[in-house]
């Protein structure tokens, strides 16, 4: 399958402290940030990566805050272009020797997602991009 985009997210302790940080270096902000969110855009191609707030990444994970730091640190995320894709992703990832650590689901903010780890663990996230209002 072919993704149209892949994200980094990344947890931090303060959202604000880390959005000030980036767009002092003179990184092009991916939007305004939130309390829970500061995403901006690296390099000429446009490499997102978001910088969450580590409980808010944490859910993501299915996991507390406080062990991001043991092997939780960074999850890519995948753009979905349908609900069906991001079934069909987790489907996939078993199937060729992954594990799902998040069955499909919408989040508070009504977005599609699932997470899969390949065999070494390396972790994705699978997102329908457009939530459901």
């Amino acid at each position: 399958m072919i993704t149209k985009q892949i994200w980094v997210n990344l947890g931090v302790e303060d959202v604000a402290r880390s959005a000030e940080f980036y767009l002092a270096l003179g990184i092009k902000p991916n939007g305004a940030a939130t309390a829970d969110l500061a995403s901006f855009l690296f390099a000429e191609n446009n490499l997102v990566i978001h910088f969450f707030r580590k409980p808010k990444l944490a859910s993501a994970f299915g996991i507390h805050a406080d062990q991001l730091s043991s092997g939780h640190e960074v999850m890519f995320s995948l753009s979905a272009n349908s609900a069906e894709e991001v079934y069909e992703w987790m489907r996939l990832a078993e199937s060729a020797g992954g594990s799902v650590f998040r069955e499909p689901s919408r989040d508070d903010d009504g977005f599609l997602y699932g997470g899969f780890a390949d065999p070494d663990g390396h972790k994705f996230n699978v997102l329908l991009v457009e939530p459901v209002m």
